[in-house]
C-alpha cells in the first residue's frame, strides 16, 4: 500500500503546529506539569536543550511548563533526572538523564575526531588525556564530586598542566567520552561527577534504533521540520539522519510547505486550532525556538535575524515571540531581589502583545522567585499594525 500523498501546510501553519511542539500553545495537550515533573517532561519533549548558558536553559523549561520555578529545575538536575554534558554538537546541554549515553554514543567519535587538530595545538596528547581520566575516576569513585577549579588543581597536582584552555579540553574530552558529567549545584557552580555512578539506569540504544530514536524525538519537539532541519541540529552526517528519519518515519506524517518536505509525528493534531499561550512570549538566549532549525524564513524575517544574532559572533539574544514569530528581543539586568527587562522590538508592539509582554515578565519574575520590571515600556502600536495572530 502507498503512503498518502503529503498534505500542505502554510508557514502560518509552520508556526502554529511549533509551538504545539514546543509547548508554548495555549493547548493542555502541550503544557508540561509544572514542578519538577515540569521540568523533566519539557527536558524529555525537545531532548536537548542548549546549556553553555545555564540560567537560559533553565528558563527555556520554565517557560514551557508554567509552574516551574528556577529551583525546579536546579532540584531535578541535583536528582540527576536532567544532566548537563556535551551530547552533540560539542556543545553543552540539558539531555534527559537516560537519554544521554546513546546521545554520545552517536556522536563523540566524530567529535572526538574533530577535535584532534586543536588537542594537538595545545600539545594534549592521548597518553595525557587517559592520565587525566585515570585521575578522575580515582578521585571522583564512591560518589564524590569536584568543582571544577579543584579538579583542575587535583591533575596539576598530578603534573598534567591545565593552562591555556587545556583544562577545558580534557573536561570535554572526558565527558565527550563518557567519564564526566556535570552533577549538582554548588552554590553558583556544578560539580563534576562519574557519569556511570550519577546515570545509574541509562537506556542503552545501538545503531540505526538510535538514530530512529533521535530522529523521532527531534520532530516531536521541534516539528513540523525538515531532514536539513535535523541534519544540522543534531550535526549527524545527512548519511546518518536519512537513516534516522527511515526508521522513524512509520510514526511521522509528511507535510508539503513551498515544495518542501516536513515532519510531525503521525498522531499529532495538524489541524487542531492552537494560538500562543500569551501574545508576547519572553523566550531565552539560545533557545530552540531559533536554534532548532535551519531554515528560520517561517519564524523571523531575514533582515530580523541579524539582530536576533548580531555580528553574527555565535551569540543568540534572547527572544520576543507574538505569533509564533520573532518580533524583538530583550535583555535583563538583576540584582539580588529584582530583574529589569528591557525589550528591543523590530518595530512598534501592538497594544496586545504589549499587555502579553508584561504578564510574561511577571512570569519570568515568578520563575526567579524576584521582583520583575519592564523597564523600558515598548512603544505600542494599534493591534491592525502587526496583526497579533498567525498569519
Amino acid at each position: 500500500m502507498s503512503s498518502p500523498a503529503p498534505s500542505a501546510l502554510s508557514p502560518s501553519d509552520l508556526r502554529r503546529l511549533r509551538l504545539h511542539s514546543h509547548g508554548l500553545a495555549l493547548d493542555a495537550r502541550a503544557l508540561a506539569p509544572g514542578g519538577v515533573h515540569g521540568a523533566v517532561a519539557a527536558t524529555e519533549r525537545l531532548l536537548a536543550v542548549q546549556a553553555q548558558d545555564y540560567p537560559a536553559a533553565k528558563w527555556a523549561l520554565g517557560v514551557r511548563s508554567p509552574g516551574t520555578t528556577r529551583a525546579h529545575v536546579e532540584e531535578a538536575v541535583d536528582a540527576g533526572l536532567i544532566v548537563r554534558s556535551w551530547p552533540m554538537r560539542g556543545t553543552l546541554h540539558l539531555v534527559p538523564a537516560r537519554d544521554l549515553h546513546w546521545m554520545l554514543n552517536l556522536s563523540t567519535r566524530r567529535l572526538v575526531q574533530g577535535a584532534k587538530t586543536r588537542h594537538a595545538q595545545l600539545g594534549l596528547t592521548q597518553d595525557i588525556l587517559e592520565s587525566a581520566r585515570a585521575v578522575a575516576c580515582e578521585a571522583l569513585s564512591g560518589g564524590r564530586e569536584l568543582s571544577r577549579a579543584d579538579f583542575l588543581a587535583l591533575l596539576a597536582s598530578h603534573g598534567i598542566d591545565t593552562s591555556a584552555q587545556r583544562g577545558y579540553h580534557m573536561i570535554w574530552f572526558l565527558a565527550q567520552t563518557g567519564t564526566l558529567c556535570w552533577g549538582r549545584q554548588v552554590g553558583t557552580q556544578q560539580v563534576l561527577v562519574l557519569l556511570d555512578e550519577w546515570v545509574r539506569d541509562p537506556r542503552r540504544l545501538e545503531g540505526d534504533e538510535a538514530l530512529g530514536e533521535f530522529a523521532l524525538r527531534y520532530f516531536a519537539g521541534h516539528g513540523p521540520a525538515t531532514l536539513a532541519d535535523f541534519a544540522g541540529w543534531s550535526q549527524l552526517t545527512l548519511t546518518d539522519a536519512r537513516i534516522g528519519l527511515a526508521v522513524a518515519r512509520p510514526h511521522l506524517a509528511e507535510f508539503v510547505c513551498d515544495d518542501v518536505s516536513y515532519f510531525l509525528p503521525a498522531d499529532a493534531d495538524a489541524d487542531a486550532p492552537l494560538r500562543q499561550r500569551s501574545d508576547a512570549l519572553l523566550l531565552p538566549g539560545f533557545d530552540e525556538y531559533f536554534l532548532g532549525y535551519r531554515d528560520r524564513r517561517a519564524i523571523v524575517d531575514a533582515a530580523d535575524e541579524l539582530l536576533v544574532v548580531p555580528g553574527k559572533n555565535g551569540i543568540i539574544l534572547p527572544l520576543v515571540v507574538a505569533g509564533g514569530r520573532i518580533v524583538g528581543t530583550w535583555r535583563k539586568q538583576a540584582s539580588v531581589r529584582a530583574v529589569g527587562l528591557t525589550p528591543a522590538p523590530f518595530t512598534a508592539f501592538t497594544a496586545r502583545q504589549q499587555a502579553g509582554l508584561s504578564r510574561s515578565v511577571r512570569d519570568y519574575g515568578t520563575f526567579l522567585g524576584l521582583d520583575a520590571t519592564l523597564e523600558v515600556p515598548a512603544r505600542s502600536a494599534p493591534d491592525s499594525a502587526m496583526g497579533g495572530g498567525l498569519a
